[in-house]
C-alpha cells in the first residue's frame, strides 16, 4: 500500500507571482521548475523537506480543456476555487509578525484553539493557508 504523500496541488493564475509569494514571502524553496513543453512543472517545499512538494499549477491543458480551464480561472479569481494548505510552526505569533513584516495580508490573527495556536491567510489567488503551533 501507500507509504507517503509526495505531492499536493493548488491552482495559481501566474506561476512567477506564485514563486514570489511562496518563496519570497513564505520562505519555501523551489523543489522543481521544469518546462515539460505542454506545461511548467513548478513545485515548492519546506526548506530541507523536498520529499513533500506543492505543485503550483496553472489551470490548462493537458489536464483541463481550454473551456474548463477558463471556468477554473474564473472561479479562482472569485475566491470560490481556492485550495487549502496547512503548515506547522514552532512559534505562531513570531511567524505571523515576520510574515506581516513582508507584506502578507492575513484573514485571521493568531488565535488560541484547543489544539494550539493558529492563524489564516490567503495567497494572491484565493488559496487558503493556515499555520499552526501545536499545543505542547
Amino acid at each position: 500500500m501507500f507509504t507517503a504523500i509526495t505531492h499536493s496541488q493548488i491552482y495559481v493564475l501566474d506561476q512567477d507571482e506564485a514563486l514570489d509569494f511562496y518563496v519570497g514571502k513564505l520562505g519555501l524553496e523551489v523543489a522543481a521548475d521544469a518546462d515539460l513543453g505542454f506545461m511548467r512543472w513548478l513545485t515548492v517545499s519546506i526548506p530541507h523537506q523536498p520529499e513533500r512538494q506543492i505543485l503550483l499549477e496553472r489551470p490548462g491543458p493537458p489536464r483541463l480543456s481550454t473551456e474548463t480551464a477558463q471556468q477554473v480561472r474564473d472561479l479562482l479569481t472569485k475566491g470560490a476555487m481556492g485550495g487549502h494548505l496547512i503548515f506547522s510552526t514552532d512559534d505562531c505569533r513570531k511567524t505571523y509578525e515576520a510574515l506581516r513584516g513582508k507584506g502578507v495580508e492575513f484573514t485571521e490573527e493568531p488565535t488560541e484553539r484547543s489544539y494550539g495556536i493558529d492563524c489564516g491567510l490567503r495567497d494572491p489567488f484565493g488559496n487558503s493557508i493556515r499555520f499552526t503551533q501545536p499545543k505542547a
